[in-house]
């Protein structure tokens, strides 16, 4: 019998996610969590195969949670399943130690089939999100990656950054307080020796040679 632990802040969707497990054969539901605190605490006690693993939730967020599970039973399969598909998500979530990645408007077979995949051991993606990742995966070199001055958070603020994206989305996006944000800019700057976003975003097309 394969262990799944829900872990969303949303009570309809884990009820939904819920019905689909318990209509699955030999899958079974021990445990709901609605914070990130709470399905660290839960994963932890009942050490469940599988932990279906929102992004967004209220204290840690779900990529917190998914190291820190992680840190304390690698056993532990996470498979995040979220609304957002950015490769700063996906990134950021796969080297956090989750196996797999899928978008809540996947259908039942799915989520069950990656569920599955996700206990066995194997990397699974949603469609849209594996290609970013084979695109991400075949590029010869990050370019943030020459950076290493900065740190892995400083390198992804800056990745979205270059993307386009304001602080209040790279707030949104990644979890943080618009001051912690604020805060990684200054810090991004000061060691690229660059003035302002328009310095940062040229310094790193740069380096890449665009």
């Amino acid at each position: 019998m394969l262990r799944v632990l829900l872990a969303d802040d949303h009570p309809m969707f884990r009820e939904g996610v819920r019905s689909i497990m318990e209509s699955a054969p030999d899958v079974t539901v021990v445990g709901e969590a609605a914070t990130g605190e709470e399905v660290v605490r839960l994963a932890l006690e009942l050490a469940p195969d599988v932990v279906l693993m929102d992004i967004r939730m209220p204290g840690l967020n779900g990529i917190e949670a998914t190291a820190r599970i992680r840190a304390s039973n690698p056993q532990i399969g996470v498979l995040i399943c979220t609304m957002f598909k950015d490769d700063a998500s996906v990134i950021t979530a796969m080297k956090a130690g989750a196996r797999g990645y899928i978008l809540k408007d996947a259908d039942r077979e799915d989520i069950i089939r990656a569920i599955w995949a996700v206990a066995s051991g194997e990397a699974i993606f949603s469609g849209d999100v594996a290609a970013r990742m084979i695109d991400f995966a075949t590029k010869p070199m990050q370019p943030l990656e020459m950076f290493t001055e900065l740190t892995y958070r400083e390198r992804e603020v800056l990745s979205m950054v270059v993307e386009g994206h304001a602080n209040a989305e790279i707030s949104k996006r990644l979890e943080l307080s618009a001051k912690t944000v604020s805060n990684y800019m200054t810090n991004i700057f000061n060691k690229l020796q660059v003035a302002d976003r328009a310095g940062a975003i040229a310094k790193v097309k740069e380096a890449t040679g665009h």
